[in-house]
């Protein structure tokens, strides 16, 4: 893996859609972990407001002595936001993401970082990984690439594992029941990647690689399932176009 002068993995721009190429499944595989800190800058909006928001967030639900899990954290950048929310030292971090190119450079990000709380980084699939005595739990842009039958019993699992008091935190791409809203929606999200350098071909492209591994769902969907899956109270907290991100509470 290359290096920067930092000591910090190479990020490179993200131009993995720029040429004509065959039609494939998106996968978070070595080309994409390498321009992956550009390509979710320049393609979520509100991103950049989010991550230091789970920060804040994290610090407000935080328990001593209780576990906080990143699930799907990929390079870890909400992983390093809820580390430096926790201020209890008998606290255990998690990031869990079923990606070795992505645990490898995550490794680098954590190692490089200043805090002194340790985090643990497992290499497997969110759907098995162990939880407990859960304070805080973050799906960043996760839950909308696992199966939707299969979410109910994963979003279960997690609420049976937090502790009263304790919350998910789950930012998720979403679509609209207008089919008015969701056109435009979807072309002011299009202008956001525009704006952000991206080209028609790029963007379409991307979109065709993505959208039988990325199925969003409405606010609503997830309303509901948050409160079936054992959360007692669910508001959303951030929205920018068609990007939300929710406070999934448990109150007892």
């Amino acid at each position: 893996m290359s290096k920067g002068k930092s000591g910090a993995p190479e990020q490179l721009t993200d131009r993995l859609f720029a040429t004509e190429r065959n039609p494939e499944d998106f996968r978070f595989d070595a080309s994409v972990a390498r321009v992956f800190p550009d390509m979710i800058r320049r393609s979520v909006p509100g991103y950049t407001t989010i991550i230091p928001m789970i920060e804040v967030i994290t610090e407000q639900y935080v328990q001593p002595a209780s576990h906080c899990y990143d699930l799907g954290c990929s390079l870890g950048a909400s992983t390093l936001a809820m580390r430096h929310g926790i201020p209890h030292r008998d606290c255990t971090l998690v990031g869990v993401d079923n990606s070795s190119a992505m645990i490898e450079r995550c490794e680098h990000y954590i190692a490089l970082d200043d805090h002194e709380l340790p985090v643990t980084l497992r290499c497997e699939d969110i759907l098995e990984t162990e939880l407990s005595r859960a304070s805080v739990t973050t799906l960043n842009f996760t839950l909308q690439f696992v199966p939707p039958e299969q979410r109910l019993a994963l979003l279960t699992r997690i609420a049976k594992a937090t502790l009263p008091g304790g919350v998910l935190i789950l930012s998720e791409k979403i679509r609209f029941e207008s089919e008015t809203e969701q056109d435009i929606q979807t072309r002011l999200h299009h202008e956001f990647k525009r704006a952000n350098g991206y080209s028609d071909l790029e963007i379409s492209q991307k979109r065709a690689a993505i959208e039988k591994v990325l199925i969003p769902e409405t606010l609503a969907a997830h309303r509901d399932r948050l409160i079936q899956a054992g959360f007692d109270q669910v508001l959303v907290w951030y929205q920018c176009f068609n990007f939300v991100s929710i406070l999934a509470l448990k109150n007892r």
